[in-house]
Order: structure tokens, then C-alpha cells, then sequence
């Protein structure tokens, strides 16, 4: 394969566009690019989680294939015409999903969003998620294309984040804390 970024430097978006893949050029702030700004936001995240995990944790891993996915999907998005994502991209998360809710206890109550860094991390990553997920809605509102699996991949992979910022607080023994109703009232 050849150089796919021979240059990064190209004054070609200096005026407010940018150029897709199939060779045409939209604003910068497009719905289109929206999405796919956000999805490279997301994948910042998740990279920064990965790194503050214990180099052996597990989820490691899984965080890299999450990466992998996401650029996939930004890849998509820049095809308007293309298929976002597939079947076997959501069936990964749900996997993972089921992996990392086993042996968690049931919620009774509302997390709040902190703890460790990676696991505040992780929660940061999880509204980023949500936020692609709202983005994606209304490319597809403006500009329909194949994106079932995309809006599914997105909504499943914020519900996969908040498992696994659990996961990582039963893993390294903090303690989740859980919101208490009124409780800045008494």
C-alpha cells in the first residue's frame, strides 16, 4: 500500500471545507461532519481511558476494537452512500456487554459519573456516545443513508461505557457513588 497521508498540510480546508472521500467538498460544520467530528472526539476518549487502565486490564483490548469500529464508522460517514457499519460490529458490543456485566450487582439507584480517571474517564466517553448517537439521528433525518447499524453501534457502545466504568470500579475496589434524590436539600 502507498503513502495514504503523504501530506498533512494542505491549505485545502483553509476556506471552511473539507473534502469526503468520494471526492467532494462540504462545510466544515455540516451535519455530516458534526458526526464525523464527534466520532473522532469519542475515539480521543476512549484512547484516553485506555491509557490510564492497568496495562494488563482487559478492557484494554476491547477499548482498541472499539477504536478500530469508530474509525471504520467515521470512514462511512465520509461515503455518503455507505453502509455505517455492519451486524457483526453491534453483535461485538453486545458481547462485550455481556461479558463485562457478569458479576456485576444489580443497579438500584443512578451512578453518579466519577471516581478514578479512567473511570470518570470512561463515563466522559459514554455522554460523548450519546452525543455521536444525537448527531447521527439527524444526519440521517437530513441525508438518509444505511445507518441502522451505525445508530445502533453508537447507542449500544454508550451502554457498553457505562458497564464498563463499573467494571473498572469493581475491578480496582472503588466505590460506585449513587445518587441520592433531594440529597442537596437536606
Amino acid at each position: 500500500m502507498g503513502h495514504r497521508l503523504s501530506k498533512i498540510v494542505t491549505r485545502t480546508g483553509d476556506t471552511g471545507t473539507t473534502g469526503l472521500s468520494d471526492g467532494s467538498r462540504i462545510d466544515k460544520d455540516a451535519p455530516r461532519m458534526e458526526v464525523i467530528g464527534t466520532v473522532d472526539e469519542l475515539s480521543s476518549c476512549i484512547g484516553f481511558a485506555q491509557s490510564l487502565l492497568p496495562e494488563d486490564h482487559t478492557l484494554r483490548e476491547a477499548l482498541s476494537f472499539v477504536q478500530h469500529d469508530l474509525f471504520d464508522l467515521g470512514g462511512a460517514l465520509s461515503h455518503p452512500d455507505a453502509v455505517l457499519l455492519t451486524i457483526a460490529h453491534v453483535g461485538r458490543l453486545d458481547a462485550l456487554a455481556e461479558q463485562l456485566n457478569d458479576g456485576l450487582q444489580p443497579l438500584k439507584e443512578f451512578i453518579l459519573p466519577g471516581g478514578s480517571m479512567a473511570i470518570s474517564t470512561l463515563h466522559m466517553a459514554r455522554t460523548v456516545a450519546r452525543r455521536a448517537e444525537r448527531r447521527l439521528i439527524s444526519l440521517l433525518e437530513l441525508e438518509p443513508q444505511d445507518g441502522a447499524q451505525g445508530m445502533a453501534y453508537l447507542n449500544r457502545l454508550s451502554d457498553v461505557l457505562f458497564i464498563a466504568a463499573r467494571r473498572v470500579a469493581q475491578d480496582t475496589g472503588q466505590t460506585e457513588h449513587l445518587w441520592q434524590q433531594g440529597k442537596s436539600l437536606s
